[in-house]
C-alpha cells in the first residue's frame, strides 16, 4: 500500500492582494498525475485546506473539482480540519463524500473511535488504521481531567493533546493489535522551524507537542501546520509535509514537497520525498534604486506562472524624488509578462525616526501581523518585561478565540 501525505494547502489564500489559484490549480493536476504514477492507495491532507473559514465560491469549486477527479480511482482519502478551516463547511458534505471513499474529519468527534478510519487493501483486507486527528480547539480539551501537577494552562492543553492521541492509540491496540496506526494531526511541535505564513496556536505556540509525546503505537505521524516541509527530533516518520505551494515571501528559497509512505507486510517503510514542481518563483531584489531597476531588466522568468517580486530599495539619505521613482517603476512593470512587483519597501540609511519617517521608508500595517503591531504597542507604552509578558499570552489567547470562532 502506498500513502501520500500532504497538507497545508490553503486554497484562496491571497498573498499581498495576489490570489494563488493558478499555482493550486498547476498543483491539483501535478498532484492527480503524481499519484496515479504511483499508483496511491490513500491520500493524507492534514488540515487547513483552506485559506479562509468562509472560502469563496471559486475556491470551494477548485476543492471539488479536485476530488470529484479521484472518484472511480482505487485512491482512498481522508482531510482533517487546520485551525483555518471551518468544521461546518469541512464537514458539510462528509455523507456524501465517504459514500465516495473519501472521509472527512473538520473537528474533534464526540467519540474518539469516530477519528479512527479503516483502510482496506485490493484484496479487502484491512491494510492500515488512520487515527484522523484534526485541529484540537480549546474547546475540545476542557473536558480532558486535569491533574493537580500541571502547573499552567499550557501544561493543560499540552497534556490534553497528549491524551487524545493516547485514546486513540490505546483503542486502535485493543480494536486493531495487528494493523499498523498512522496518525495524522494539525499542531504545532517543540523544535519546528516555521516561515511568515503560519498563525500561532495554543496560545501562541506555547502549548508545543515533542516527539515523545506521541505513542509507540504510531507508525507514521503526518503532520501539517507548519508550511516548512521538516523531520521532528530528527525521527523520519513523524513529519510535516509543509504547504505544496510558498505561501510568503519568507519561503521563496523552501523545496516544496509531498511525501509517499509504503506498507510492505505490515511494516511501514521510511517516507519518500517527492519534489513538487515550483510553479511560480518568488524572489527578493534588494540594493540601491540604480541596482534593482538592474536586476529588474535583467530578469530571466524559468517558472510556468510569472514570477512575484518583492523589491527593496536601499539608499543612504531621504528622497521624495526616490519614492517617486519606485512608485514609476511599479507601474511601468504592471504590463510586464515576466513577473509582477508584489511587495516593495524603500529604507533610507539616514532618515530620521519619527513616525511619518518610519511610514516614509515603507513600513505598512498590512506587513505586520497582529502579533508584531500588538508588541510594538506595548513597546510604546514602556511595560515591563513581566507585563510584556503577561499581555502578550493573553493577547494570544484572545486571538486563538476569534480565531476558533471563525472556524465553528
Amino acid at each position: 500500500m502506498k500513502i501520500l501525505h500532504t497538507a497545508d494547502w490553503h486554497i484562496g489564500k491571497v498573498l499581498h492582494k495576489q490570489s494563488l489559484q493558478e499555482e493550486h490549480k498547476h498543483f491539483f493536476d501535478w498532484l492527480l498525475k503524481t499519484m496515479a504514477d504511483e499508483e496511491v492507495d490513500l491520500l493524507l491532507i492534514s488540515g487547513d485546506i483552506f485559506d479562509l473559514a468562509n472560502p469563496a465560491a471559486k475556491d470551494r469549486e477548485l476543492y471539488y473539482n479536485f476530488l470529484s477527479q479521484l472518484i472511480g480511482t482505487k485512491t482512498s482519502v481522508i482531510i482533517t480540519g487546520g485551525n483555518h478551516d471551518s468544521i461546518g463547511v469541512l464537514n458539510a458534505p462528509s455523507e456524501v463524500l465517504s459514500a465516495l471513499n473519501i472521509h472527512v474529519i473538520g473537528g474533534a468527534t464526540e467519540y474518539p473511535k469516530d477519528e479512527l478510519i479503516e483502510i482496506k487493501g485490493g484484496s479487502d483486507s484491512l491494510e492500515v488504521v488512520v487515527a484522523a486527528v484534526p485541529y484540537l480547539r480549546d474547546r475540545d480539551l476542557r473536558h480532558i481531567d486535569t491533574s493537580h501537577k500541571q502547573s499552567s494552562r499550557v501544561e493543560a492543553i499540552r497534556e490534553g493533546i497528549k491524551k487524545h492521541y493516547d485514546t486513540l492509540a490505546d483503542l486502535s491496540k485493543e480494536l486493531y493489535p495487528k494493523v499498523p496506526l498512522i496518525g495524522m494531526g494539525h499542531l504545532y511541535t517543540k523544535g519546528s522551524i516555521t516561515s511568515e505564513s503560519e498563525r500561532e496556536i495554543q496560545i501562541g505556540n506555547t502549548a508545543a507537542i515533542e516527539a515523545k509525546h506521541f505513542s509507540d503505537a504510531y507508525a507514521y505521524m503526518a503532520l501539517g501546520h507548519i508550511h516548512r516541509p521538516q523531520v521532528i527530533d530528527k525521527n523520519e516518520f513523524i513529519r510535516y509535509s509543509g504547504s505544496p505551494i510558498a505561501l510568503s515571501f519568507s519561503e521563496r528559497s523552501d523545496d516544496k514537497i509531498v511525501l509517499i509512505v509504503s506498507i510492505e507486510d505490515g511494516k511501514v517503510l521510511s517516507p519518500n520525498v517527492v519534489p513538487v514542481p515550483k510553479f511560480r518563483a518568488l524572489k527578493k531584489v534588494a540594493g540601491s534604486l540604480e541596482k534593482v531597476i538592474e536586476q529588474l531588466d535583467s530578469y530571466k522568468n524559468e517558472s510556468t506562472l510569472p514570477a512575484f517580486i518583492e523589491i527593496e530599495v536601499k539608499e543612504d539619505n531621504f528622497s521624495s524624488q526616490v519614492l517617486a521613482q519606485v512608485e514609476n517603476l511599479i507601474a511601468l512593470h504592471k504590463t510586464d509578462d515576466r513577473f509582477i512587483i508584489l511587495k516593495s519597501k524603500v529604507n533610507f540609511k539616514n532618515g530620521s525616526k519619527d513616525t511619518a519617517d518610519l511610514f516614509k521608508s515603507g513600513t505598512n500595517v498590512e506587513d505586520l501581523t497582529p502579533q508584531e503591531v500588538f508588541q510594538r504597542k506595548l513597546e510604546s507604552e514602556n511595560a515591563t518585561p513581566e507585563e510584556q509578558a503577561t499581555l502578550k499570552e493573553a493577547f494570544s489567547e484572545l486571538l486563538e478565540y476569534v480565531h476558533e470562532q471563525e472556524g465553528l
